[in-house]
């Protein structure tokens, strides 16, 4: 996912994609403590992909408080 992606997204629709990143982490997380995990690179995309999200809704919200 990238970051231009994300900017066009509504606060709103970035928290719902924070939701559903935080799921997945949970699940992969369940699945690489049961040894059912197929592709372990997704772990580190997934837990990126929160943090960029999370970057791009604090960038949104210092606009906001700026104007």
């Amino acid at each position: 996912m990238k970051a231009a992606e994300l900017r066009d997204k509504t606060p709103d629709q970035l928290r719902d994609q924070l939701v559903a990143l935080k799921k997945e982490a949970f699940n992969l997380r369940f699945q690489a403590a049961t040894n059912q995990l197929e592709n372990t690179a997704r772990q580190r995309q997934v837990r990126r992909d929160v943090a960029r999200v999370n970057t791009i809704l604090n960038q949104k919200a210092a606009e906001a408080a700026a104007n």
